[in-house]
């Protein structure tokens, strides 16, 4: 008895619980997602959960993260005058991606006016990484307190174009020879990115793109060690990157999740180096045809990464799926990002997910499925041999056929593309953006998609 009344049996639960499911088992609210983990209707103390702390450790000059801003663009001077724009409106931060970047006279236009001390500047320029690294090192003129972020990354580049210009060992051994030359001039640099996001571009798992950014890191490691740094400077000098989407729950028990993961990395290092997460929002969410409901995957997003523990948040426009952001588009990241920080105080806690059951059973759920998928290609040779292989693509084929799989039968939903569509949805203005390049080798590539895209083209 509590209060005078019985308590029900766990029969009786179940079976008042059948009865408003109208008569449906209860096996029917369980969820299984692509790494074949189970989402259960319920959780609780009885289900055995380990409380999981994992809280970014540092913060971004007073802010709870950085909110870093991405300017793509082939017009040095546009490039600069959104650069200057957004950090003088909000952002702490700025990636570049597309242009010239290891032209050093194009970058130092970008970068006109950008003090270089005191507003970190970071890099996507894929197999041009070295140059571009060395064209911003030289913009920096020695300043040993220059916050540079050389994101150092041709491993995704490789695995996106399914091949690169020359051997992929002749393109890290570049990569960690340039991490190496100035990690001793700017020692708060940061050197490599180790990024999960080609994987889930391309339809990975949630498991598959954590197993990516581990894998990622470790072939970084190593590159930088053989390439003369000490293990502890290889290992401080990786950013992790992850995507986040508008499954909130899920994107923010994967940043926690990578955190855990990288706890045991570099403990396997025998150095204790903190993780430094850089999330960036996901594509492959998008919609082209009605951009507009956009706006809420990308505030869900930027809410999946704040509360998860990424140290910088990164939001695309939300017209990217059919072309560059304009400065609306742009002022709109960058303001659901201020909104977030200044009005929901979201980073008033340090890890907001801590002692939810279901969150905490999530998270460790995806660390362990995301280190034994990091066992299983390590035990292939390594992610560079895996890639070769096609053994990580064939992977994340599988995913991807199971997530379009339940958008086809209805089981999922896009909403504004496959559920409450609008007939005549209203036109966002975007800037061209260069084409694509075709792959080197389609047959491997990890080519980014869009879940919209078929039923978009369907529409038209």
């Amino acid at each position: 008895m509590m209060g005078g009344f019985p308590i029900p049996t766990p029969l009786e639960w179940r079976e008042a619980a059948e009865k408003a499911l109208k008569d449906r088992p209860l096996e029917s609210l369980l969820h299984l997602d692509a790494d074949r983990l189970v989402t259960r209707p319920l959780y609780a103390d009885a289900t055995g959960v380990q409380p999981v702390f994992a809280p970014r450790p540092s913060d971004a000059e007073g802010r709870a993260w950085d909110l870093r801003t991405l300017v793509e663009g082939d017009d040095a001077e546009a490039v600069n005058a959104a650069v200057l724009t957004d950090l003088e409106n909000g952002a702490a931060s700025v990636l570049l991606a597309g242009g010239v970047l290891s032209d050093g006279a194009w970058l130092g236009r970008a970068l006109d006016g950008v003090a270089l001390d005191l507003a970190p500047v970071a890099l996507d320029a894929g197999f041009d990484g070295p140059a571009a690294a060395d064209a911003l090192a030289a913009l920096a003129k020695g300043a040993p307190r220059a916050l540079l972020r050389f994101h150092l990354d041709p491993i995704s580049a490789f695995a996106e174009a399914g091949g690169s210009p020359r051997p992929i060992e002749d393109h890290l051994s570049e990569a960690a020879e340039a991490a190496a030359r100035h990690a001793a001039t700017y020692p708060e640099a940061g050197l490599f990115l180790a990024s999960g996001r080609v994987a889930h571009e391309a339809g990975a798992s949630i498991a598959q793109e954590l197993a990516f950014a581990a894998d990622a890191a470790v072939a970084y490691v190593k590159a930088g060690v053989a390439a003369g740094l000490t293990v502890e400077a290889a290992l401080r000098g990786v950013t992790l990157s992850l995507s986040v989407d508008q499954e909130y729950f899920d994107g923010l028990a994967k940043v926690r999740a990578l955190r855990l993961i990288w706890a045991s990395l570099s403990k396997a290092f025998g150095v204790d180096a903190p993780a430094v997460i850089e999330a960036r929002s996901s594509r492959r969410m998008l919609s082209a045809r009605d951009p507009w409901p956009n706006l809420l995957r990308l505030t869900a997003a930027g809410f999946a990464g704040a509360v998860g523990g990424a140290d910088a948040v990164v939001l695309d426009g939300f017209t990217r799926a059919e072309g560059l952001a304009d400065a609306f588009a742009r002022r709109q990241a960058r303001n659901t990002q201020l909104v977030l920080m200044e009005e929901a105080n979201l980073g008033r806690v340090d890890d907001p997910a801590s002692g939810s059951w279901y969150l905490d059973a999530r998270t460790r759920e995806l660390a362990e499925a995301g280190w034994a998928e990091f066992q299983a290609i390590e035990a292939e040779g390594g992610l560079i041999e895996a890639l070769k292989g096609g053994i990580v693509q064939g992977r994340i084929a599988r995913a991807r056929q199971m997530r379009e799989a339940g958008f086809a039968n209805g089981a999922a939903q896009i909403v504004g593309v496959t559920k409450y569509v609008d007939p005549e949805p209203r036109p966002a203005p975007v800037e061209a953006d260069a084409p694509r390049r075709a792959p080197a080798n389609p047959d491997l590539a990890l080519r980014p998609i869009r879940f919209a895209a078929p039923f978009e083209e369907a529409a038209q």
